[in-house]
């Protein structure tokens, strides 16, 4: 019987290929899935030095007919995906009105569009076979609004609101989905959105991206709806509850302006 397969997008490093280890370590067959072919076959080669095998799947989910593109080098490949990882984003730290207004849509191409498609693609024949699952990657982020990255905020917002819904209709059907909610991660994240200097990177602790992804492994095994990995990323997830949402905005605010 052939190991099942995960497909893990923004696969080329940090959290993406933390997790591709992860499942790479629990027994699953790797697709990967970036616009960096070199960055991919270095992941690649990685894995396959532990045993895993992989397949790598170059494609730009950033822009539209990215998750055909991916969907066709699946079926090309004869690839049948047991566990599909939502992890492809990117933010950018600028405020709406002073941000380039085309980066700002292909973020939600890339954090909302894509993981959408995938998944309505991906999910039906998981349900069927009664197995498998959705682990999607959110943020911290999504449990607040995010004054001078308002649309990364929100798009973390959708990606944790879709999967509880996901969590709730797969009730029952041997199928899981899992939203993997971290805080700051040490990755080439924060420099490509713009935070290096942020009071926000300085006063919160960095996890490493191989603890985020244990976290997230474990979480989606144990068919949990949510996970948010740390101490500290917990208290900041559900401090608005109990937080005037002026004064979490004004702090929030505050923490991502650049000095």
């Amino acid at each position: 019987m052939s190991a099942p397969l995960a497909l893990v997008t923004g696969a080329s490093g940090g959290i993406g290929a933390a997790l591709a280890f992860q499942f790479a370590r629990h027994g699953y067959d790797i697709a990967l899935s970036a616009r960096s072919v070199d960055a991919l076959s270095d992941v690649a080669a990685k894995l396959a030095g532990k045993g895993a095998k992989t397949h790598v799947i170059p494609a730009d989910l950033g822009v539209p007919g990215g998750a055909m593109e991916l969907l066709k080098g699946l079926q090309d490949l004869h690839l049948e995906v047991d566990v599909l990882v939502n992890n492809a984003g990117f933010g950018d730290m600028d405020p709406v009105a002073q941000a380039e207004c085309s980066k700002l849509v292909s973020m939600v191409d890339l954090n909302v569009r894509t993981l959408t498609e995938l998944t309505c693609a991906l999910l039906p024949a998981m349900v069927e076979r009664r197995r498998g699952g959705v682990l999607n990657v959110a943020s911290t982020a999504a449990y607040m609004a995010g004054p001078n990255m308002a649309v990364y905020y929100a798009s973390k917002a959708y990606v944790l609101s879709f999967t509880r819904a996901l969590h709730g209709e797969l009730k029952g059907s041997g199928v899981n989905a899992t939203a993997l909610c971290p805080g700051p991660v040490k990755s080439g994240f924060q420099d490509a959105a713009a935070m290096k200097g942020s009071l926000l990177l300085k006063l919160s602790p960095m996890m490493s991206a191989k603890k985020v992804a244990k976290a997230g492994y474990k979480a989606f095994a144990r068919s949990k709806r949510e996970v948010v990995p740390g101490l500290s990323n917990k208290l900041m997830a559900v401090s608005p509850r109990f937080t005037p949402t002026n004064l979490t905005m004004a702090l929030v605010k505050r923490l991502q302006t650049q000095p």
